[in-house]
């Protein structure tokens, strides 16, 4: 494997129908493909969104308060992270969910060195509950999350393969990068990640990958070292 640590960043749609619930077969065709991956060996974290339930902004004409409303997002990971968690153990791999909210009940804190232990056993680390502060997205999550437990790379599973000049799916001439610098993403404002994340990466030396997860296979073959998607790379 050309990498032998990796942060997933799941978003909530991903889990759903549509981008909306929890489906199970969106589910279990995501986990058997993590799954696969760490009996390979690969020491796996997947920060998960919470946008099939719930995101903070979409509460904003609700909840006048907007760290009240993203602690609602919060809690949505959660949920979402109790579903990948059990899709996990469907797949036959061990798994653990930890969050930056405590709920000492469904899943354990989030402490760095137990995260790390968890992932030399072979267990996956599903982290939920963003970083327990309103007002940063998952997206800066995954790239926290990914420096601290000394990952290789972040990788970004979403539902087009790669990152593109214009959108796709409104501009059928739309170009797609096969690698771009985080410098470049700033200075196009391409979308990849928000501002932070981007920013983080680039401090921390960490390159992102952007692929489509929904094409099987598609994860085993980033983490092999295969071009697939979209390489950003810290520079």
């Amino acid at each position: 494997m050309a990498y032998r640590s990796i942060l997933l960043k799941l978003s909530g749609e991903a889990l759903g129908q549509d981008g909306h619930g929890l489906h199970r077969p969106s589910i279990d065709q995501i986990a058997a493909q993590i799954a696969e991956v760490a009996r390979g060996g690969v020491r796996i974290g997947v920060v998960v969104g919470g946008g099939n339930i719930l995101r903070g902004r979409d509460v904003a004409d609700t909840v006048s308060v907007r760290a009240t409303a993203d602690q609602m997002g919060m809690l949505a990971t959660m949920i979402n992270g109790l579903a990948l968690m059990d899709g996990l153990e469907r797949a036959g791999c061990e798994a653990r969910l930890m969050s930056a909210v405590a709920a000492h009940q469904i899943c354990e804190p989030f402490i760095r060195r137990r995260a790390m232990r968890h992932q030399q056993k072979g267990r996956v680390v599903v982290l939920a509950g963003g970083t327990g502060n309103p007002f940063f997205t998952t997206d800066t999550t995954a790239a926290l999350r990914a420096s601290e437990l000394e990952c290789d790379v972040l990788l970004k599973a979403t539902k087009v393969d790669g990152v593109y000049d214009a959108d796709p799916r409104k501009q059928p001439d739309a170009k797609r990068f096969e690698r771009l610098t985080c410098r470049e993403v700033i200075d196009r404002n391409l979308g990849v990640m928000d501002l932070t994340a981007i920013t983080m990466c680039l401090d921390n030396k960490l390159p992102i990958v952007v692929f489509d997860v929904f094409r099987h296979g598609n994860l085993k073959r980033v983490v092999a070292g295969e071009v697939v998607g979209t390489t950003v790379l810290a520079g």
